[in-house]
């Protein structure tokens, strides 16, 4: 009896998976007890503690919308980068950019740069440990295309504190909110460049949004409510963008809303839509 396909293989139900094929493991390169290493985006694959943060939808969903509305971006930064999840598959969907990313723990900064040269992204994929709201961090005169983000949630206080550090930085706004996001997006956002975040949908998080993006003359010129199953409502939105000096004045009033993404269906299948979604990052629908 022939035994059924493997889904991590090359080869998958006649689907074959796109860009080039990482360096891997040696050269130096293990994976220690304590962690899994777990297919991001196409070949790619990310170290990840397993009682630590793991990547979630939200942030591969940050890059993918970023990507998307920014195609041509030849530099990326990549805000509170975490262990990478957004910068790299990011760098599987640019293949001729380079990024920057910014991480202010050294726990998470150590599994990304492990996962970089996992990778193959050595040579334009640099990893700063710091904290984005700190003066140097970033030059004056650095700018991006495209800049990226997934901040932290929810205020400290405000939920249920998770049991590892890395799970506490990634969900309460220890080294900054969405507005010191937004402030340090626009400070070196390039002319006519875009700035993608993820953050949650319900109204009162929304707003946190928009004043971020007024206190940084930033407009959100698009955003997007995502759906987690058929007929609920959306969790979490991706928001687009721009400085306001790019815009015309009488675009800055708007907010293009677009249509939700469906990531289940009621019956809790994916959903035709996220499947394409999964394909344009390199994976199997």
């Amino acid at each position: 009896m022939t035994p059924p396909p493997d889904p991590s293989s090359t080869h998958f139900k006649g689907w074959a998976k796109p860009g080039p094929v990482p360096p891997g493991l040696g050269s130096g390169i293990t994976l220690e007890a304590g962690e899994t290493l777990d297919a991001i985006s196409g070949h790619f694959r990310l170290f990840q503690l397993k009682a630590g943060h793991r990547f979630s939808t939200d942030d591969i969903l940050a890059a993918w919308y970023g990507t998307t509305w920014c195609p041509t971006a030849r530099r990326v930064l990549d805000l509170g980068s975490g262990i990478g999840t957004v910068g790299m598959v990011a760098a599987w969907r640019l293949p001729g950019a380079t990024f920057v990313t910014v991480e202010a723990q050294e726990e998470s900064v150590a599994l990304a740069r492990k996962s970089a040269r996992y990778n193959g992204l050595s040579d334009r994929y640099e990893i700063r440990q710091g904290d984005l709201r700190t003066p140097g961090i970033l030059s004056a005169g650095e700018q991006f295309d495209l800049v990226l983000g997934s901040p932290p949630y929810f205020p400290p206080g405000t939920g249920v504190v998770g049991d590892h550090p890395q799970k506490i930085a990634c969900r309460f706004e220890i080294r900054g909110d969405v507005g010191d996001y937004c402030r340090t997006g626009a400070a070196h956002l390039a002319p006519g460049g875009f700035m993608a975040v993820v953050f949650p949908e319900a109204p009162e998080q929304r707003l946190r949004v928009e004043e971020g993006a007024r206190s940084a003359d930033l407009v959100l010129v698009r955003r997007r409510p995502v759906v987690f199953r058929e007929g609920e409502a959306p969790l979490i939105g991706l928001y687009g963008l721009m400085r306001s000096a790019d815009l015309p004045e009488w675009f800055r009033a708007q907010t293009w809303v677009e249509p939700p993404l469906v990531i289940r269906t009621a019956a809790g299948s994916v959903h035709p839509e996220y499947s394409a979604v999964k394909l344009a990052i390199g994976f199997p629908p």
